[in-house]
């Protein structure tokens, strides 16, 4: 077990960059392995999830090369290339990669099982399978709507007119990539915009897509052609330190190359509106994605009551924004967000079961949480496993009284490889320490 051990107080201070972003670095390989020709992606990240997406290309006949700098060179097979793998599919902890592939390779003539770690094993794929099943794949995953998901070749998918029941990126992503194979025009209607990576991307490969209000469509039958693809820096990733930045005394960072997709920039929207001192600097397109550097600057935080509206695009950054509203004056209060209880953890539970143990009041409900802001105490930190937990209580050092511990530490780089030498050398006073 890897345990962080953070020193309280300190700052942040200099220009650093964070590894390339997650969401993005998925479809650029997915839709490299699929496409006709060559594709360079550079920025890529190299973490265990994308690389457990690399593998199962790799079991799948694509051949890859990755190098040391974060460059990968991916000869696309085609869309009807891939071969069926000899043995399960494992993803890792990645939820994105399954449920991507899960619509990916539902209409691509194979056969597989996809499985995942014990985390993955149990999380919620049944709102995946049901759709494809309307289109007609030859899918099916387990009688509790878990892992594994098993696949047959021979289906022809048929295209649906489809109504998205909750806002979730990975499932109109996972219909959009079904949909390649599909016969007809499917179109997708959201009620509520979600992160729109695969859209523009599907651009990018010179697919034709149309994206009208909030309805996406796409006809079957096209090709994809390789292309460039330049990964900007993950802007979940950053959040950390643009919080950290915020609520640590005379603090200035600038982070570097970060997309700032408008359904996903959503956590600079909700910090400023708390007060955070943000700005956006050398704002340019790159690969379809816009991108900036991002300066932040100690910030005297106040509690809001945060827009359900805008909680879809920040859902990721949850742990790090309630660490945030724990440094704020008065109460911050989170409500629609009980897509967070079926993350890698329950992250309602463990954020608040968190912030308690640091002295924090919080006030638990099924769908998000008040938190008063206080003077955070230390204390040892359960992370639940989960990366994205573990990084949010390391970085709530910076405005803690005593050390605080946290204890579970290596499903970090999952997502964040490197997060320990960037911290350090931002200027958070962080050991890690190995138990057995």
């Amino acid at each position: 077990m890897i345990n962080y051990r953070i020193s309280p107080g300190g700052k942040l201070s200099g220009r650093f960059s964070v590894p390339g972003d997650k969401s993005i670095s998925h479809r650029a390989l997915m839709l490299s392995a699929i496409a006709e020709g060559q594709s360079r992606i550079t920025g890529f990240l190299d973490g265990e999830d994308t690389l457990a997406t690399m593998a199962v290309f790799r079991a799948m006949g694509v051949e890859i090369q990755h190098s040391a700098d974060n460059e990968v060179i991916v000869d696309g097979v085609g869309m009807q290339g891939l071969s069926s793998p000899a043995t399960a599919l494992n993803l890792g902890n990645s939820g994105t990669s399954v449920r991507l592939l899960s619509g990916l390779l539902a209409g691509l003539g194979i056969e597989c099982e996809l499985v995942g770690d014990e985390s993955l094993m149990s999380r919620p794929m049944q709102r995946i399978v049901d759709p494809l099943q309307k289109m007609h794949a030859l899918i099916t995953c387990s009688e509790d709507g878990t892992l594994p998901i098993h696949i047959k070749g021979g289906a022809s998918l048929t295209a649906i007119d489809y109504e998205m029941p909750v806002a979730s990126a990975q499932l109109k992503s996972s219909l959009l990539l079904a949909a390649l194979n599909a016969n007809g025009r499917t179109c997708i209607h959201e009620s509520v915009a979600t992160r729109d990576h695969t859209e523009r991307m599907l651009k990018q490969f010179a697919y034709q897509i149309e994206c009208e209000g909030s309805t996406i469509s796409l006809t079957g039958g096209g090709i994809l052609k390789a292309t460039d693809i330049e990964v900007p820096a993950d802007i979940s990733s950053a959040a950390f330190f643009i919080v950290g930045a915020c609520i640590a005394d005379e603090s200035d960072i600038i982070i570097e190359n970060v997309g700032i997709n408008p359904n996903r920039d959503t956590v600079i929207h909700i910090l400023k509106a708390m007060g955070a001192n943000i700005t956006l600097l050398d704002e340019k397109v790159v690969s379809g994605e816009p991108v900036a550097d991002i300066r932040v600057k100690s910030s005297e935080l106040h509690g809001i009551e945060i827009p359900e509206s805008l909680v879809p695009g920040a859902i990721d950054e949850f742990p790090a924004i309630m660490v945030a509203a724990a440094c704020a004056e008065g109460k911050t209060r989170l409500t629609g967000a009980g897509e967070l209880r079926i993350k890698e953890s329950d992250r309602i539970a463990a954020i608040a079961n968190g912030l308690q143990i640091l002295g924090i009041d919080v006030d638990e409900q099924p769908d998000g949480m008040t938190v008063t802001g206080g003077k955070i105490a230390g204390g040892e930190i359960n992370s639940f496993t989960d990366h994205r937990i573990a990084m949010a209580f390391a970085i709530a050092a910076l405005n803690a009284s005593a050390p605080i511990m946290v204890k579970d530490c290596a499903n970090v780089e999952t997502s964040f490889p490197g997060f320990v030498a960037v911290a350090k050398t931002a200027g958070l006073d962080l050991v890690v320490e190995e138990q057995v």
